[in-house]
């Protein structure tokens, strides 16, 4: 099965704002797709990275600047 990547721009989102758009996401996301977030460095990361470990989603960095970061997050079953 091919995977199906959904892209969700948080730049310059405070928190906790950033954390509900991210979890509304991934409450659309079908089983096996993936949400690529686009996050600001700090505070931003921070609480969505603590919030996806919360809720056991799994992730990973796909690329980092000084300022940004851009997560991988696969819904699985």
């Amino acid at each position: 099965m091919k995977e199906v990547s959904k892209l969700l721009d948080l730049e310059s989102i405070p928190c906790p704002l950033n954390v509900v758009k991210c979890k509304l996401a991934l409450e659309k996301l079908s089983l096996n797709e993936t949400l690529i977030v686009n996050l600001d460095k700090g505070e931003p990361e921070i609480m969505v990275k603590k919030s996806l470990k919360e809720m056991k989603y799994f992730f990973t960095t796909i690329e980092e600047t000084q300022k940004t970061i851009k997560l991988k997050i696969l819904h699985e079953s």
